[in-house]
């Protein structure tokens, strides 16, 4: 049955089923619901009018559900049910809620229900709403998924709507959301409102922050003549002002056709609306500024933007809902703790999208990237952004800016012209400002192509990480946090060393300045492209190839293949004991141990030190590998390697003899043979300080983990991932003094679930406006979604879209879609002809990789896996950058 928070049905008081609105509030959620403690709130908050009413309590609802003695199997079938299974959600909460609108409400609870009926008015119009304990919570909204009933007139006919509220728990919308968002139907219970109706001359909502940009400044006022439930049902259009600073800065007045109204005696009808009314505005100017003002104070006693229903009578403004809106991105706020006011506005650009991770990380995570940095960011649910504000501001830096974003992300190029162009957000910069350096970290300087160069840096690497694991590996208690705060300063000077940087930057400029010049000589589009194919020392790509010859040591061996098809979510020791004694199941697990040994530091969103590691959890491998079994022959990863490399030497033979075939050809060839030279050497390279950072990560996590496993032993943790949400200090200080906020820890794995269902903006201001740029290309054809092109060529195939990786059921010759990709998701790239993500920029990791194995790609394709549906056929040009969709 569902829960009943405080014992049995006789131990119920008959007082307990019912609370005066004032007397609800946020300290009795459980009581009231969301809504009745938001409005219990409001209705003692000086200068804010609540129409009077009282809150049928959840007890009641309790004590109702408990006589339905079919109910139990019923959510227990629904608990089980899939959030996707639509029939079965369906059929199921209505079962649900049929059996909560018939069953009978006992006498005494009926008579507790209505009895405040007698001070109120018992002939007077009464509003009922739904108010359920999983509604208006910071992280989840619920909005519109329970029911309200308007004009209900008469003890029996609010009995009855009551009981038509508790039922509206099990509404399908409702049922499905709780089910998405991971929360108890068991846990939900439903109280209902029940207010005197207000004879509305018009209604509407009050958004406090811009619901469309996010912009914190900005209230958004929707109005419509009568009742407000026409305009939240969507049935006739409102009025709409934005108001910023006090005045109206923004007004759509709608062409008016109906109103809502109540009916004398019960129940509502449409009214329809003709002459001059049609065009007037519901509200004046000032009447939408001086609603705005009060929700402006209503924003700061909740301490959040807010979602609010309000109506307009007599001339004065009544408010029947707020809750606080869910769908915000949060305001970055700096690592010092300094507010937006006391730092002027500010202009952050999204580090996930730059570093192919826009998950949100848990505190750990985020205090590890932080440390890794060689600059404070910005954090903003769960993610970072750096502040580019003073970049901006100088002239020098802010055109270095802009052409690398042209270059990388031109949507986020685009996103910071628009915030240059409106002006006033960023100031001018102070006389002798020093402009900030531009990302991409300054010029290559001179280095030639030796190999021996590379050789002697990834040496360097490899031993650097033997010694920190060394180090990491002999410490245990407080001490091993300042080991590895030491470690991390070794890190950064590897990850950052001009030599390695040097290297890497030749490589990428050697690039660019190839596909200018011969675009410019010979007409070739990103001729680099092709050229890379199959480069030398890519670790990621290499981490790619060799899964294929681990399928080589599993497929002769079909007892292994048929144990790995039945393999779940298993841990490295489960999932490797398990080939023990199977014929062939030596030579498996050999080929997968060293797999792991040296890839199994990677995962899926790896920056994030808490996420699981194939090392932990290498099942997530598994259907990579039988796929590859499926799909490819014996040799596959070798062959693939050199067909690329043919491909790049007969390119370079072709591009060489045309340019020696031009007047001054002989001197032209000879640079270009240079940096071809440039490009094939180092540009594996720039794979090796982030699979170095990854390694470090992988030798801390295993030491704090036992760490955590002692915290949780001592009874300190209740778990060893509640360390995950503590910061690395916050984690310190648990091992030195034995304690830790169990509070704290709650807390935020409660907003890690709300930052999951959010979606960082590339670039986003301290005012909370999310800016979004567009690519403004004429090149694109009709109905083609345009991207940045970063793999040439032009394929056309199946579309899979795969937002997990170890969901993909990838065939040869599909077209991966998918939001992003980092190293992990190289393993799939051997299965692909053709690769599409929402995020994604020139060097990021999929462009790489997609290029080295000749794969056309394009990234930066706002919303693909929403507009493209798996299954469709496709058409990816990698050269110009756009996709069509076919069929």
């Amino acid at each position: 049955m569902l829960e009943t928070n405080g014992g049995t049905e006789e131990s119920v008081r008959h007082d307990s089923y019912v609370l005066d609105l004032r007397e609800a509030g946020r300290d009795r959620i459980a009581d009231v619901g969301g809504k009745g403690a938001h409005l219990g709130e409001l209705s003692r908050f000086d200068g804010v009018s609540v129409p009077d009413g009282y809150c049928v309590t959840t007890a009641a609802f309790r004590r109702v559900v408990a006589g339905v003695p079919e109910i139990g199997g019923l959510l227990d079938r629904l608990s089980a049910a899939a959030p996707g299974d639509r029939d079965a959600v369906r059929t199921l909460s209505a079962q649900i809620r049929r059996a909560i609108e018939e069953c009978p409400v006992p006498d005494d609870l009926a008579a507790a229900v209505t009895r405040p009926l007698a001070r109120l008015g018992e002939d007077a119009a009464y509003a009922v709403r739904s108010s359920a304990t999983a509604e208006d919570l910071p992280t989840a909204s619920f909005a519109g998924q329970q029911d309200t009933y308007l004009n209900v007139v008469g003890p029996a006919s609010v009995l009855e709507h009551v009981r038509l509220c508790w039922a509206s728990l099990f509404t399908e919308r409702a049922t499905a959301y709780r089910l998405q968002n991971g929360f108890d139907h068991r846990k939900a219970a439903m109280a209902v409102l029940v207010q005197r109706m207000v004879a509305s001359e018009a209604s509407g909502t009050l958004f406090t922050a811009d619901p469309v940009t996010g912009n914190r400044r900005v209230s958004a006022v929707e109005a419509v003549f009568g009742l407000g439930e026409a305009l939240v049902s969507g049935r006739v259009n409102a009025d709409v002002h934005r108001v910023r600073d006090g005045a109206v800065v923004g007004k759509e007045v709608a062409a008016k056709r109906s109103a809502l109204d109540p009916v004398p005696g019960g129940g509502t009808r449409e009214r329809p609306i003709g002459g001059d009314e049609q065009e007037r505005q519901v509200l004046t100017d000032e009447q939408a500024v001086r609603l705005a003002e009060l929700g402006r104070r209503i924003e700061a006693y909740f301490g959040r933007p807010q979602d609010i229903e309000w109506c307009l009578a007599g001339g004065g403004f009544r408010i029947v809902q707020s809750r606080p809106v869910t769908t915000l991105f949060p305001v970055p706020e700096s690592r010092d703790g300094d507010g937006d006011g006391a730092r002027g506005n500010r202009v952050y650009i999204s580090v996930g999208h730059q570093q192919m991770m826009t998950d949100p990380l848990k505190p750990l995570g985020l205090s590890f990237w932080q440390m890794t940095t060689p600059r404070p960011m910005a954090e903003a649910g769960g993610r970072l952004f750096v502040d580019v504000t003073a970049a901006l501001a100088a002239p020098a830096s802010r055109a270095a800016y802009l052409e690398v974003f042209d270059r990388s992300d031109p949507l986020i190029g685009d996103a910071l012209r628009t915030v240059l162009d409106r002006g006033g957000l960023i100031p001018p910069a102070e006389d002798g400002a020093a402009p900030a350096a531009p990302p991409s970290g300054g010029g290559p300087g001179e280095v030639d192509a030796d190999p021996a160069v590379v050789a002697e840096l990834v040496a360097r690497g490899r031993e650097s990480t033997a010694a920190a694991e060394r180090a990491v590996g002999a410490a245990s208690g407080p001490e091993l946090f300042d080991v590895i705060v030491e470690d991390l300063a070794e890190l950064k000077r590897l990850m950052f060393d001009p030599h390695s940087t040097r290297v890497i930057m030749a490589a990428m400029e050697a690039s660019a300045w190839l596909n200018d010049k011969l675009s410019a000589w010979l007409g070739e589009q990103n001729a680099a492209d092709a050229l890379t194919q199959s480069a030398p020392g890519n670790v990621t790509s290499e981490m790619g190839l060799a899964l294929l010859d681990v399928a080589d040591a599993v497929r002769p061996h079909p007892e292994v293949v048929a144990h790995l098809r039945t393999v779940g979510d298993t841990g490295a020791e489960d999932l490797l004991e398990g080939l023990t004694g199977l014929p062939g199941g030596r030579q498996a697990r050999d080929a997968i141990q060293a797999y792991l040994d040296d890839y199994g530091m990677r995962c899926v969103g790896e920056i994030d030190i808490t996420r699981p590691r194939w090392s932990e959890r290498p099942a997530t491998l598994v259907p990579v590998l039988l796929s590859h079994i499926d799909n490819f022959e014996p040799g596959a990863g070798a062959r693939r390697f050199e067909q690329g490399l043919q491909e790049a030497r007969k390119k370079e033979r072709e591009v060489l003899e045309r340019l020696r075939a031009l007047p001054d050809g002989e001197g032209r060839a000879e640079e270009v043979e240079r940096r071809i030279g440039l490009v094939r050497t180092f540009i594996g390279y720039r794979e090796y300080p982030k699979y170095f950072m990854i390694s470090r990560y992988l030798v801390y996590k295993r030491a704090l983990l036992e760490e955590a496993d002692g915290l949780v032993r001592a009874g300190v943790l209740r778990d060893r991932e509640d360390a995950f949400f503590l910061t690395f200090e916050e984690f310190r200080d648990a091992v030195r003094t034995g304690w830790a906020d169990d509070g704290l820890i709650r807390r935020r794995r409660e907003e890690f679930t709300g930052f999951e269902a959010l979606t960082p903006p590339r670039v986003l201001t301290s005012e909370g406006e999310a800016v979004t740029g567009s690519y403004r290309r004429r090149d694109v054809p009709d109905g083609a979604l345009a991207g940045l092109p970063v793999s040439s060529g032009t394929v056309e195939g199946r579309a899979r879209v795969v937002l997990d990786m170890e969901e993909a059921d990838l065939e040869a010759g599909d077209i991966l879609v998918t939001a992003f990709t980092d190293p992990s998701w190289s393993p799939l790239f051997v299965t692909l002809e053709g690769l599409v993500t929402e995020v994604g920029g020139m060097m990021t990791h999929g462009a790489v990789v997609a290029r080295e194995y000749g794969l056309p790609a394009v990234v930066g394709v706002e919303n693909a896996t929403a507009l493209i549906r798996d299954g469709q056929r496709i058409r990816v040009n990698g050269t110009d950058g756009h996709v069509e969709i076919l069929a």
